[in-house]
């Protein structure tokens, strides 16, 4: 399969996906009206292209040979370009993904995994921070990958914010047809007031916690023992007065996120270990200590569902690594205005879902060859084959060798001054 993929340059790619998909349909003026460019197709691509791999208008207009200018990209990225318009076009990507018959291989779109990727910024900076885990200065693309490969939703956050406080907004602001359940994260992507929440939210809350052997499971009243498992638990019970007391707050809180009149971050970040007296804390602890053993008890007894969660963290994690490789330009984020740092993220999410989509189209046309020729395709085998295939990209285009002979180098300083007018 991987022998028969063609080699694809990028920006035949991103101008492959433009015309097929028409993704480039979002960006304009904030007018409205039409783009007074001419080729704005092209022209979009190009903005994808260089925000995405992060190597900025200078250097793609050295490379373009003024074909275009630096003023001319950066005026596409700064006035015809928002993040609300490039994740709109990144949402028409995605459904246009949804559509193939391969991503039914890889998965039903049911489950995404949350996680963050460093990258590097500028120390004056309002987002940046140095944290000991990632060993480094800078924010976090925190993103949501579906369990087929495709990324729903990017976002900037700081390094030292615990992750969990955003894993719930990138499911409410998922605008595509990709509408998942259920969520697995690591250790950072969970909390006692995240579990709650998001149980009234109706998703499924699946994390891989480190040392999970270490948590408190919690017991249904204090009276009751089980058997086989009792040593798990501890002394401490769920409080169900305090939950049925605050039960109408809770469901009022949840909708009020429902219907985007307050944000889940703010909400998670009111929420945190500093809120104990807080009434409405308490009860969505308390939630979570239900949720949370017994999300607790099912790792423990379902193998099938841990190698559910190792296998779409799995994916999470190579998704980062297929846009950390497309963001060759650097890995550094030269910008100090959060609105922008929002977009590079958001540019490069674009850039990735448009190769994941076009590989997708290219092992579709792989394996209908393959049957062709009387060969049988084992739609298992072919589960295992990721879009996120990095040698079939190149990533530079095509360098052309000029054996032209040059012309003669000038090799003398020739300094003196020279007479206007002669006398």
């Amino acid at each position: 399969m991987h022998d028969r993929l063609p080699q694809r340059d990028l920006l035949d790619i991103l101008t492959r996906t433009a015309y097929q998909l028409g993704w480039h349909h979002h960006f304009g003026p904030a007018s409205g009206s039409d783009p007074k460019i001419s080729e704005a197709l092209g022209r979009y691509v190009l903005t994808v292209f260089t925000y995405g791999t992060l190597l900025g208008p200078a250097q793609v207009a050295a490379h373009m040979r003024g074909k275009v200018s630096a003023a001319e990209l950066a005026r596409g990225a700064n006035q015809h370009a928002t993040s609300e318009k490039v994740a709109k076009a990144s949402t028409t990507v995605i459904n246009a993904f949804n559509q193939l018959d391969i991503t039914s291989v890889w998965g039903d779109g049911k489950t995404v995994a949350a996680d963050g990727s460093q990258v590097e910024t500028w120390e004056n900076n309002l987002l940046a921070e140095s944290h000991i885990r990632y060993g480094g200065y800078g924010g976090l693309a925190y993103r949501h990958i579906s369990n087929t490969y495709v990324a729903l939703f990017s976002h900037f956050i700081p390094c030292g914010v615990w992750e969990a406080v955003y894993i719930i907004e990138g499911l409410l602001k998922n605008a595509s047809e990709i509408q998942p359940d259920t969520i697995h994260a690591d250790t950072q992507g969970q909390s006692l007031p995240v579990f709650g929440l998001a149980a009234l939210l109706g998703f499924d809350l699946l994390p891989r916690i480190r040392n999970w052997h270490d948590l408190i499971f919690y017991r249904p009243s204090p009276e009751a023992t089980y058997q086989h498992i009792d040593s798990l638990f501890g002394e401490e019970a769920i409080d169900w007065r305090l939950i049925e007391t605050h039960w109408s707050d809770l469901l009022r809180t949840a909708i009020s996120i429902r219907q985007n009149r307050i944000s889940s971050v703010t909400l998670l970040r009111r929420l945190g270990n500093h809120s104990r007296k807080n009434r409405l804390y308490r009860a969505f602890r308390e939630l979570g200590r239900a949720v949370r053993t017994i999300t607790l008890l099912r790792y423990l007894s379902d193998p099938d569902l841990r190698e559910q969660i190792t296998q779409v963290t799995n994916r999470n994690e190579a998704f980062h690594g297929f846009a950390d490789w497309l963001m060759f330009g650097g890995k550094l984020i030269g910008h100090n205005d959060p609105d922008y740092q929002e977009k590079i993220i958001k540019f490069n999410e674009l850039l990735a879902n448009c190769v994941i989509y076009s590989t997708a189209c290219d092992i579709t046309d792989a394996a209908n060859a393959i049957a062709a020729e009387g060969r049988p395709v084992d739609a298992d085998d072919l589960a295992t084959i990721s879009p996120c295939i990095t040698h079939v990209i190149r990533r530079f285009g095509n360098w052309i060798l000029n054996l032209t002979p040059p012309a003669a180098a000038p090799t003398h300083l020739d300094l003196e001054s020279r007479v206007l007018f002669a006398p």
